[in-house]
């Protein structure tokens, strides 16, 4: 296909932004979800970045979040502000555009510093996860700011601080924001061959609280309710919902105390990646069934706390056509594009439920992420701006995907 004038200039000018550099500031900033410190200061430096854009920027307050502790009680958390850019709102093509500036690793992670290793590798944390997704993406913007498409191109923005942690605090923004868009692109790192994510499962996270009755296990033990043999048979109760559309995992069990103590409180954190409707469905009625009949059996109480966040995103045509579009692009850069499904989540499963084409890793090629080993290759930025560009530019020529 080639390119024509436009679209040469604008791939030009997104690879030639200096991303690397602005990686580089941004990986120095522990951002972990819970570091409200670290995010304050990420938001500001994106926010600063982001103005280079034209449109409506604001640091937008999160949502209510609620979480159980420890203790079994329902507590408030607390997160960090969301980047949100609006552009172009009456433009007659629509886009939305969204990465997460926080991280896996807290303000007391070991892994806080960047190292460069052979063949332009950077291993540092948050360097593919995503800030060198966020940079990226904007480098591609700043570049069809510069065309004369520009006009026909509205367009909103949103980085969130909790994407790390399922998005509770963001999902009503992002929601918001997909509306009467034709089309979406989310900076998660592809793998480092440049394969990218196409189907996706969902996921669901629940804490369970089981309350029993505390007594002496040598002196009375009848009289006790164990929380934690409650807890326990539920798991494995839960565990044999595994299908082919459902993975059933109890991850942990907490409670407990001294040896001679029947424990009275066991709190169940269960994740469930489901890969259909229907096994959300199954598995959200099955979860406070099995809950019922573990108070029957053990006589104790139990409370289910938690939901399905995010549902399986499926290729439906939409998406097939705009990841043929992207392969396109990529075919007239000499990059080759290819996907294939994942179990992994992000905020594209829930771009995609609200009927939105999405392609949700348009970031850097890197890997090993969410560990101290997580890395970017470098030139990679500079081809993916190019990718994302071009993209965008044949979106707005089309008026959609």
């Amino acid at each position: 296909m080639g390119l024509n004038t436009i679209e040469a200039a604008a791939v030009e000018a997104a690879r030639a932004a200096p991303m690397l550099a602005q990686v580089e500031r941004w990986v120095a900033v522990n951002s972990g979800t819970r570091n409200l410190d670290g995010l304050a200061t990420m938001a500001g430096l994106l926010a600063d970045a982001f103005a280079a854009l034209p449109g409506d920027l604001t640091l937008v307050e999160p949502s209510p979040v609620e979480m159980v502790d420890t203790s079994g009680t329902v507590q408030s958390l607390v997160h960090g502000r969301h980047l949100h850019l609006r552009v172009r709102p009456e433009a007659p093509v629509q886009m939305l555009f969204t990465g997460h500036m926080d991280t896996v690793f807290p303000a007391d992670h070991p892994f806080q510093s960047a190292t460069w290793l052979p063949d332009g590798i950077l291993n540092a944390p948050g360097a593919a996860d995503m800030k060198g997704g966020l940079s990226l993406m904007l480098a591609a913007l700043q570049a069809v700011e510069a065309t004369p498409a520009a006009a026909r191109f509205g367009y909103e923005v949103v980085v969130n601080s909790d994407e790390e942690t399922g998005s509770f605090a963001s999902a009503a923004l992002i929601a918001q924001a997909a509306k009467g868009k034709v089309a979406a692109l989310t900076y998660e790192p592809a793998l480092p061959d440049g394969t990218l994510a196409g189907a996706r499962g969902g996921t669901g996270n629940f804490s369970i609280v089981v309350r029993g009755r505390s007594a002496h296990a040598g002196r009375n033990p009848r009289d006790g309710r164990n929380a934690l043999v409650a807890a326990a048979d539920l798991a494995l109760r839960l565990s044999q919902l595994m299908t082919e559309d459902l993975s059933v995992n109890p991850a942990r069990i907490e409670g407990g105390g001294p040896n001679n103590v029947v424990p009275d409180l066991a709190i169940l954190r269960v994740n469930f990646r489901p890969a259909s409707p229907d096994a959300i469905q199954r598995a959200g009625a099955a979860v406070h069934a099995l809950a019922d009949a573990i108070a029957a059996d053990h006589d104790v109480s139990v409370h289910v706390h938690g939901s399905f966040n995010r549902p399986p995103k499926p290729l439906d045509p939409g998406a097939e056509r705009l990841f043929g579009l992207v392969k396109q692009a990529g075919a007239d850069l000499d990059i080759p594009v290819a996907w294939k499904a994942t179990g992994g989540v992000c905020d594209g499963n829930n771009i995609a439920a609200c009927g939105v084409p999405v392609v949700d890793t348009m970031g850097a090629r890197g890997g090993a992420i969410h560990s101290q080993e997580e890395f970017l290759i470098a030139d990679s930025l500079p081809e993916r701006a190019a990718l994302s560009a071009l993209t965008i530019l044949r979106i707005i020529e089309k008026g959609r995907v």
